[in-house]
């Protein structure tokens, strides 16, 4: 089934199965499918493009090779083609032949329950992807709970999150954490170049820059072009107080202009990217109780203004202006000038 989150001509993860990077985790899973002492549930969370589907189906590949009787290569032309009998996958269902539900929902967790009950088409262990939890709806995250509580024998579900704080806590603790991190630069300029090796050295820099060391950022960074305003707003935050008022406006009208936009869908999660970074710094400083505190205000501010603005469809330059206000006011009264220009 197709990914309703896949990029064009951008190889999808079950194709792909190799994940640069996450070298840790991979040590780990590893040394437990050698031992043959796999968890019942492992749940990959981190930043949401970094690989962690492509990860997840790595690792069904070689849970099926290691437990199987087939060879490594067939096992992953078959994970490839999603036709190997003991993986499943679960996905937003098809609504109709133009959409897909928004959310996965209780009669896909149970139907997804009753395949995995059944006899299994081939020896080995079994592996169920979710990808990702976090589009379940609360029904459908309790039915997968009490899946997890009471799983099917020989079998291993592999849960991938973006925002693992918002799963269940009887979810999370049913499951085997491994947090992924965001890749380094030379891992994500090797998946640039073997998706196109003709790619130009100023397309790649450009692209490695403002994806915070996120595959699938650096490819929608390629596919919005050389004048976007995204880097732009990676200057603008890289030091908020020292840019005129008339910076952020137009950085507003830019990014604003169109609120269904991939170019504003990559702002919003630079925004985020940045506050949360601002809040993480604040709580490992000592003595910075007022900045986390200005932080959190500030993240809690500017999903709501986001929300009001996509819920009864606010202009978005106002919404865009606010939050660059908002940045700005934070960085001034809670960063030393010192601190703000390092």
């Amino acid at each position: 089934m197709t990914d309703p989150n896949a990029l064009d001509d951008v190889l999808a993860p079950e194709r792909r199965q190799k994940a640069r990077g996450h070298d840790a985790a991979r040590t780990a899973i590893t040394s437990q499918i050698t031992d043959r002492r796999l968890p019942g549930a492992i749940l990959l969370h981190g930043p949401m493009g970094i690989g962690k589907a492509t990860f997840a189906f790595e690792l069904a590949a070689a849970i099926l090779t290691a437990t199987g009787d087939e060879p490594a290569h067939r096992v992953e032309e078959q994970v490839a083609a999603l036709s190997h009998p003991n993986i499943f996958l679960l996905r937003r269902r098809p609504k109709d032949a133009k959409s897909y539900f928004t959310v996965i929902r209780v009669e896909d967790i149970r139907s997804l329950r009753d395949s995995l009950h059944h006899t299994r088409g081939r020896a080995g262990h079994r592996v169920a992807i979710i990808d990702s939890i976090d589009d379940c709806n609360p029904s459908a995250a309790n039915a997968l709970l009490k899946t997890l509580e009471e799983p099917p024998a020989d079998t291993t579900f592999l849960l991938v999150s973006h925002r693992p704080g918002q799963l269940l806590p009887t979810i999370k603790s049913r499951c085997h954490n491994l947090a992924l991190r965001p890749v380094a630069a030379d891992e994500v300029r090797a998946i640039l170049s073997e998706h196109d090796a003709t790619l130009a050295v100023d397309e790649l820099d450009r692209a490695i820059a403002l994806s915070g060391g996120r595959p699938r950022r650096a490819f929608e960074t390629l596919a919005l072009g050389k004048d976007s305003a995204l880097g732009a707003l990676q200057t603008w935050l890289s030091n908020p107080g020292e840019h005129a008022p008339g910076v952020a406006f137009k950085l507003a009208e830019a990014l604003g202009a169109d609120a269904q936009s991939p170019e504003l869908s990559f702002a919003r999660e630079m925004l985020d990217d940045w506050i949360a970074d601002e809040a993480r710094n604040a709580a490992m400083q000592p003595g910075a109780r007022m900045r986390l505190a200005s932080a959190n205000e500030l993240w809690d501010k500017a999903h709501s203004l986001l929300a009001d603005a996509d819920a009864i469809n606010l202009d978005m330059k106002q919404t865009l202006i606010a939050i660059f206000d908002a940045i700005r006011k934070h960085v001034s009264t809670t960063i030393p000038i010192s601190a703000e220009t390092q």
